[in-house]
């Protein structure tokens, strides 16, 4: 058999050492958007363990893109400088080092998971007025978010905008922009939550306005030799919402704008969306749009096992595969995933013995 998951794989000017993604997960633990000690143990395990490239997750552009009041940011330079040595660190190890740039949208300001996730209001404390492209509320609990003008629009973009090009300063080689699961530029794409009458709104065009201004705009200032990937929810899972038809078309312009990877998750856009969860239940999509455009796919969602990876890429379903909860798990997934696969891949030299009694 052909082995893939352990192959390089180059995007512009970019290799990664296999195809096995640390997937983005909100780790809900920053002062003031600042990465520290826990990002640097969590990110770093994981480029010790071999993956190929550490996405780190959702970095808001904004205070107002949080999801949380402790999200990692990158609305700052200080919060850029912060992300730097832990950068260079993961490519000590051998990966590359990637991130994705977010805004939350009408899933704003609430709590983390673990102090109970609900909706903070914005004359709380620590709350603020979350923003969408419409007055339609995530859930009944969450606040109604106020209606971007075109002109917030302008400066949202300029937001991510300035976003990458922090990014591009702390040495980060891939960027992923977060165009699913809810949040804002996804909220925008979806019949559901994007009722305006304007230019970026009713039909599909108009949905899709928006997020393909910003991929454009940040395209724009994101190198040429370096990646961009975008994030999305492949379908809503809710009828008369965001399908599978609509991406690969939407992936097909975002081809167009120069966006090199789509990363290929779904759901997030409703509380009460009934997503049947599965060992691999989301590769379908990546194998659709991979098939239909010919952008190169990333599978994500309960991938758990190396065969189950690996035969992923060998039927060509996706370019790559994303681990999340398996790498939470598991920081060394990938070493035992090449043991079962009958891969010889170096251990780092201060595990090495490590190797020898596997």
């Amino acid at each position: 058999m052909t082995q893939r998951l352990f192959t390089p794989w180059t995007l512009r000017s970019v290799t990664l050492r296999n195809r096995i993604v640390m997937a983005p997960m909100c780790q809900y633990s920053t002062p003031d958007g600042v990465a520290g000690d826990w990002h640097r143990v969590h990110l770093g395990s994981r480029a010790v363990g071999g993956a190929g490239l550490i996405l780190v997750e959702a970095s808001a552009v904004s205070p107002e893109g949080r999801i949380s009041p402790q999200d990692l940011g990158i609305w700052n330079d200080v919060q850029a400088d912060a992300l730097a040595p832990i950068v260079r660190f993961l490519q000590e190890q051998g990966a590359v080092a990637g991130i994705q740039i977010a805004h939350a949208g009408r899933k704003a300001s609430t709590a983390a998971p673990f102090h109970g996730g609900q909706p903070i209001p914005p004359e709380a404390e620590l709350g603020w007025q979350p923003v969408a492209p419409s007055a339609l509320a995530f859930s009944p609990s969450h606040t109604i978010p106020r209606p971007l003008s075109t002109e917030d629009m302008e400066r949202v973009k300029a937001d991510f905008v300035a976003a990458a090009r922090r990014a591009h300063r702390a040495g980060f080689q891939v960027l992923e922009l977060h165009m699913a699961h809810g949040y804002l530029l996804h909220s925008f794409l979806s019949p559901i939550s994007n009722r305006r009458d304007d230019a970026y709104g009713g039909d599909f065009s108009g949905r899709v306005r928006f997020p393909l201004e910003v991929a454009t705009a940040v395209r724009a200032v994101w190198p040429e030799e370096l990646p961009l990937w975008v994030r999305i929810s492949a379908t809503d899972w809710v009828e008369g919402g965001w399908d599978l038809e609509q991406s690969i078309a939407f992936s097909r312009e975002l081809q167009a704008c120069g966006v090199d990877v789509v990363h290929c998750s779904s759901g997030g856009l409703t509380p009460d969306a009934k997503i049947p969860a599965g060992p691999g239940f989301q590769t379908p999509f990546a194998a659709a749009i991979r098939r239909a455009v010919g952008i190169p796919t990333v599978a994500v969602g309960l991938i758990t096992e190396a065969m189950q990876a690996e035969h992923i890429l060998v039927t060509e379903q996706a370019d790559a595969v994303a681990l999340a909860r398996e790498l939470l798990r598991n920081p060394y997934w990938p070493l035992q995933a090449a043991a079962r696969l009958g891969v010889d891949w170096p251990w780092p030299a201060a595990y090495d013995r490590a190797k020898v009694h596997h």
